[in-house]
């Protein structure tokens, strides 16, 4: 039985650490496959879009977003429990994905993901050559085919 290909397949035990390890807080992940292509969305609400800055280096994709505080003097608080400050998230990503062709999507307070596998990491099937003559493979000449 083939074994099949998950290049994230350390991933939850990865993003519990990464979570942990940044300030402000985590930023809830959605992570999903659709034939060739990875999905990762996340929550990012109330953050400006032009504050996300992605980078990739080597095979660890960095997000990072910040959502300002509201400062007012005026303002007295009976709760706050939203987060605010820069949020930081890393992925180790697996051979195999074609981190040149990552995409991203910020709507809806949601940042969007998409991480294609690379080609050469793709199924695919190897043709077999040959001369095949009225269903058997024939001899190159000189010699007797096996069995002969």
């Amino acid at each position: 039985m083939a074994q099949r290909f998950d290049p994230f397949a350390e991933m939850d035990r990865l993003f519990g650490q990464a979570a942990r390890a940044v300030t402000g807080g985590p930023m809830p992940m959605d992570l999903y496959r659709r034939g060739d292509v990875f999905t990762a969305e996340l929550d990012l609400p109330g953050v400006d879009p032009a504050s996300i800055d992605i980078d990739v280096d080597d095979r660890t994709l960095t997000i990072r977003a910040e959502r300002r505080a509201v400062s007012d003097p005026e303002i007295q608080w009976l709760s706050r429990e939203r987060g605010s400050g820069t949020f930081a998230r890393q992925l180790t990503l697996g051979r195999g994905l074609a981190t040149d062709k990552i995409t991203a999507d910020y709507r809806d307070g949601v940042l969007v993901l998409t991480i294609p596998v690379a080609e050469e990491a793709k199924p695919r099937k190897i043709a077999v050559g040959g001369d095949v003559v009225s269903g058997s493979v024939s001899a190159p000449a000189g010699e007797t085919p096996a069995g002969s």
